[in-house]
């Protein structure tokens, strides 16, 4: 069992992580502005105040957890991106202030940096609307940051290029920088197998440091 402390829990992927997480028997701690509007109820489910935003916060919820998961990101429309790279420098911020007790961090990426097959950034296809854009460049620079620093134990998994509600198979394969296709040229992931990979990688720490990306 893991101690876990989950930012962005109400989301689209941020609630399929924390009920992947419950049902696997971890403790999750979610951190959100305002307690009372949050529903979920379970036993190994504690609710708190807390902002990404600020390192202080962040630092007080983070202690004594063995895992951080940010799946704070732009889903919420435009405006949204402004938040996910200011994050990710505030989750760093207060992990290093925890020094070798910090626990480690797992932040929910973005597909737009992934390599697709002719060569391309997903980023870089035509007709994606500019918010989405905005939201994708903000992933990336958030993922640029990160893989500067060294003194804190991080992973960023990004989505395949489609991710939506669906079913949970249990099912996915990796890649580490370019998109995972499968034999059609698609690239998709539902959010439920999302966060299966994504405590398959609280629980075996296999991308410390680095980036990966997950598909069917």
């Amino acid at each position: 069992m893991a101690k876990i402390a989950l930012f962005g829990a109400r989301g689209t992927i941020g609630s399929r992580i924390l009920r992947e997480a419950l049902d696997r028997g971890h403790q999750v701690t979610a951190v959100v502005r305002n307690p009372a509007d949050f529903t979920e109820r379970h036993p190994a489910l504690t609710v708190v105040t807390g902002d990404v935003l600020d390192p202080d916060s962040v630092a007080a919820v983070a202690k004594g957890q063995d895992v951080v998961i940010s799946a704070v990101g732009g889903g919420g429309g435009p405006g949204h991106q402004a938040t996910i790279a200011p994050a990710a420098k505030s989750l760093v911020q207060a992990l290093r202030s925890l020094g070798e007790t910090a626990p480690r961090l797992i932040a929910v990426g973005g597909a737009g940096s992934l390599r697709k097959p002719d060569g391309t950034l997903v980023w870089d296809g035509e007709g994606i609307p500019e918010f989405l854009l905005q939201i994708m460049h903000a992933h990336g620079d958030a993922l640029d940051y990160y893989r500067t620093v060294r003194d804190v134990r991080w992973t960023n998994l990004s989505p395949a290029a489609l991710i939506e509600p669906g079913e949970r198979t249990g099912t996915y394969r990796t890649a580490l920088d370019d998109l995972v296709v499968d034999a059609e040229g698609n690239s998709r992931i539902s959010a439920e197998d999302f966060a299966v990979a994504l405590l398959d990688e609280v629980e075996k720490a296999e991308h410390l440091g680095e980036r990966f990306t997950v598909g069917y």
